[in-house]
């Protein structure tokens, strides 16, 4: 069964940090494309990050500079590192996977496999 696993959401005040993780199981974690999304209250969701099997990535604007994804596929793990947060940043961030890159890597319908979700807030 394909699952995704999301953990180290919580709190952090604006110019901190936080470290987001993605266990992958029931797939091969190297060969898959990953992605981070977010979705605030009342919004639609939207693409943070994404990299492909060979270690591109390609960031949203909003996050450029900021978050960085990278991808550990001994662990089958697929980490967001932000730094500089803002109060903005607050969200529910989900990792999502697919086996081939979407052609539109930040928008949501390229991704069939979703995980369930880990809250950030971030206060002023």
């Amino acid at each position: 069964q394909v699952k995704l696993v999301e953990s180290g959401g919580g709190s952090a005040v604006a110019g901190g940090s936080l470290r987001l993780s993605c266990t992958a199981s029931g797939f091969t974690h190297s060969r898959a494309c990953m992605a981070w999304f977010r979705q605030a209250p009342g919004k639609e969701r939207e693409g943070v990050a994404a990299i492909r099997s060979d270690g591109q990535t390609t960031d949203a604007d909003s996050v450029k500079g900021r978050f960085t994804i990278s991808r550990d596929n001994d662990a089958n793990t697929l980490h967001l590192h932000m730094g500089s947060l803002k109060p903005e940043d607050t969200a529910i961030y989900y990792c999502a996977a697919a086996r081939w890159y979407p052609q539109s890597p930040l928008a949501t319908g390229g991704w069939p496999v979703w995980g369930q979700g880990t809250q950030v807030t971030v206060s002023s």
